[in-house]
């Protein structure tokens, strides 16, 4: 979780450590949350796409009361359509592409050479500044793909149905808090079918929400003044899907058609003191600006999957392959009792 967080302010905290010129951005806070959200897009919906995974690895329910505990970790792979964004002066207000490439690389992407100006007018001139896009690191990821880990437990219920909960272990440390949990309920349709249900084929209906949350405290690294200074990151990601398996005693094969949903925020809060040069002038002058950055994003699109699990005893070996828009990967282990 806290490798996460600070992926997530990637961006955020290179702000705080950079020159001023970077620093006059929070000035121009709308254009700077577009131009940033759409920097931070991809690694933003990955995360939502890659959580609505690895929720089953078979349509069977649990008997009552039997149970099974799971880890995996879900793997979005960035498409190359969105590894990049092209810089349109128009959106902005604030905002110019002084030189370099006007197809900016996205935080999935690789090495920017844009260069963005700043000219923000005020009463005796115009607040001018400039600075260069920071790189992508996704070339310092496996597959320029977005990593979610989960535990999970699965608890057969009456009348055919398992209730999932997952979770990563919550994380509270004077730099970063954060959490993440999720249910979910999958029901058996096999009981309606009579004698179908003596069947290897097992069909059944899920639904699942997971929610994440974390903040970042900006105050104890942050080079500007100000107050109560943080970067806070939220997420909930909802997935409905109709999965079927074929269960046999050593392999498992299954698949799922459904709907994935997933909406976000990251944003920059506290009180930010800020010094900057007039145009054509030696006057610096000192400003402040609250909030300065907010920034939604939102993920939805249909899904496929396919899958196969190894059965051995108690232990249960899976993986399965999404397609969707950020197509995922997810491999697993279970331990499985009843």
């Amino acid at each position: 979780m806290k490798k996460l967080s600070l992926l997530l302010f990637f961006l955020i905290l290179s702000l705080s450590s950079k020159s001023q010129n970077l620093d006059i951005l929070l000035l121009a806070s709308d254009d700077a949350s577009l131009l940033f959200k759409n920097y931070m897009s991809p690694i933003m919906n990955g995360m939502a796409y890659s959580l609505n995974d690895g929720w089953y690895s078979t349509a069977k329910t649990h008997k009552k009361l039997g149970f099974d505990i799971s880890f995996n970790v879900n793997v979005a792979i960035v498409p190359k359509s969105s590894r990049s964004f092209s810089f349109n002066a128009n959106d902005y207000k604030y905002l110019t592409l002084e030189s370099g490439d006007s197809n900016i690389q996205t935080i999935m992407g690789s090495n920017n050479n844009s260069k963005i100006g700043v000219r923000i007018p005020e009463a005796n001139g115009y607040k001018v500044a400039d600075f260069n896009m920071p790189d992508g690191v996704g070339g310092d990821l496996p597959l320029n793909a977005v990593p979610s880990p989960v535990i999970q437990a699965n608890i057969g219920m009456p009348f055919s149905t398992d209730v999932s909960i997952r979770f990563l272990p919550s994380i509270n440390t004077n730099d970063v808090e954060g959490n993440m949990f999720g249910i979910g309920i999958k029901h058996n349709l096999m009981q309606y079918l009579g004698l179908l249900d003596r069947l290897p084929l097992n069909v059944a209906l899920f639904a699942g929400y997971t929610t994440m949350s974390s903040t970042y405290n900006l105050q104890n690294v942050s080079t500007l003044a100000g107050n109560n200074q943080e970067a806070s990151f939220n997420l909930s990601a909802y997935t409905i899907q109709a999965i079927a398996s074929l269960d046999f005693p050593i392999i498992t094969l299954y698949g799922g058609v459904g709907y994935d949903k997933g909406a976000s925020t990251l944003k920059i809060k506290g009180t930010y003191q800020l010094e900057y040069t007039l145009e054509n002038t030696n006057i610096t002058i000192t400003d402040s600006v609250t909030d300065p950055i907010n920034m939604d994003f939102n993920a939805n699109g249909v899904r496929g999957t396919l899958g196969a699990r190894l059965n051995l005893g108690f232990f249960k070996f899976y993986g399965d392959y999404t397609i969707k828009e950020y197509n995922t990967v997810t491999a697993g282990i279970a331990f499985s009792f009843r």
